[in-house]
């Protein structure tokens, strides 16, 4: 490897007579933000702001703020738990089967194409939410919003960054996953939106101002980002005592198939997020039921957004770490956070008990969150991470679709979640194990 001034990344293609490798390495520096050279904020960053945003409206009706108007179906239908809340399941089911698809589509068509049909999909879908009258219409107009968000929301989001920000991957990401967190500080609006007006004009206005933001966010996120070479040109800086090589490897989706780090995360992801799926269904009842933490409207909507911010801080200091750290040593200890989080929540009898729940879990589930993600760009690289991401994110999808459906179920039958939250800390301990087996894959050979 030849010497290359000024800190500048180095494209490499060498081809050898039995195998041809590739291997784009880049070095950055820990002390600065990426420019172009004439002084700008490198692109990248905006492309990680509007996914913040992006997430922020796409994941807030159907994650932060779903089981608030769950408890305003129960409210108005008498329905049972099993049935309000296994809608969430329903509208996972179509997320599920559609997740290597969706990142198919994404490295096929580009993010700005697919952020725009999913919401209008997405914007549409809450319309007709907001006219329900019996459960087929509820579990229609869930499946259309569901399937909307999730074709417009995460999987390209993270696309994109992925692809603009390898130097910065996991503060990137860090930033996209924030968004759904932040989504929580809008729960108190939902609910007084809900308490004063209605939830069916609540979730009307949200439908409204979904469709409105589509076509901004598919602008700024669907740039596609330069090839490696240019990409290298533009992150070019003085050199620093302190930078350091990054290489990437671009893995086709049948060559990350073949590897453990594939499975292992991919299951990893599936067991500590099956509490993802329960508690963001779930949570609100488990905060006011009367034989639960017994808290009101007002005091359970305080806990939500200390959720979200809780989450959101970690999220950014998760990233920030697994930008300079070994990801695969910090995530056990994150991932059993979060399940004792959830110990804490079953036993919670007060606010105070409430709100050390609400900070576990966004200690564990928020700081693990973007290593998580970050190390299946770091491991299999951009070209194809879009249908990487997808395929690795399916066993996750079926273990969050079944979820709120069990849990609500179980419920109906034992008229508590204590079980359910014990069961649901226990998989979190087999994650933190099984998350060490994800070592990282050497890299792809081709044979001529």
């Amino acid at each position: 490897m030849r010497n290359v001034p000024n800190g500048r990344r180095l494209f490499i293609d060498k081809s050898l007579d039995t195998m041809k490798v590739r291997k784009f390495t880049m070095t950055t520096s820990n002390k600065q933000s990426p420019k172009a050279k004439d002084g700008r904020v490198f692109y990248g960053w905006w492309v990680a702001l509007a996914g913040a945003v992006n997430m922020v409206v796409s994941s807030g009706p159907t994650f932060q703020a779903a089981s608030t108007l769950f408890r305003a179906i129960e409210d108005e239908f008498g329905w049972s738990r099993a049935l309000v809340t296994g809608v969430a399941s329903f509208g996972r089911f179509g997320g599920a089967m559609l997740g290597p698809l969706e990142g198919w589509l994404v490295d096929k068509f580009g993010t700005g194409k697919m952020v725009l049909i999913g919401f209008t999909l997405g914007g549409l879908g809450m319309i007709f939410y907001s006219q329900l009258q019996g459960p087929i219409q509820y579990y229609a107009a869930y499946f259309i919003l569901s399937i909307g968000f999730s074709l417009g929301g995460f999987v390209p989001s993270m696309s994109a960054v992925n692809a603009w920000m390898p130097h910065r991957r996991a503060t990137a990401m860090a930033i996209v996953i924030g968004g759904s967190s932040l989504g929580g500080v809008f729960v108190p609006a939902i609910v007084w939106g809900i308490n004063t007006y209605g939830w069916r004009e609540t979730t009307l206005v949200i439908g409204v101002l979904t469709l409105a933001a589509g076509p901004p966010l598919a602008f700024i996120q669907g740039r596609r980002a330069p090839e490696y070479s240019v990409l290298m040109t533009q992150l070019a800086k003085a050199d620093s005592p302190d930078t350091q090589p990054l290489t990437q490897h671009d893995f086709t989706p049948k060559e990350a198939l073949r590897t453990r780090a594939f499975w292992s995360m991919s299951i990893t992801h599936m067991l500590a997020n099956l509490s993802v799926g329960a508690i963001s269904s779930h949570i609100y009842f488990q905060l006011t039921d009367k034989n639960a933490v017994n808290l009101s409207d007002q005091s359970a909507a305080t806990i939500l957004p200390i959720m979200a911010f809780a989450s959101f801080g970690f999220q950014m200091l998760g990233g920030l770490a697994g930008d300079r750290s070994n990801k695969r040593t910090v995530l056990p200890i994150l991932i059993v956070c979060q399940g004792i989080s959830l110990l804490v929540l079953a036993q919670a009898g007060s606010y105070w008990a409430a709100l050390t729940f609400a900070l576990l879990w966004g200690l564990g589930f928020g700081g693990r969150t973007p290593m998580l993600h970050a190390m299946r760009g770091e491991y299999f690289g951009r070209k194809h991470f879009g249908i990487i991401l997808g395929m690795g994110a399916f066993p996750m999808a079926i273990g969050m679709m079944a979820t709120p459906f069990i849990v609500g179920w179980v419920f109906d039958r034992t008229g508590s979640y204590v079980g359910q939250l014990y069961t649901l800390a226990a998989f979190c301990a087999i994650a933190a194990v099984t998350i060490l087996l994800a070592t990282k894959p050497p890299a792809p050979v081709q044979q001529h």
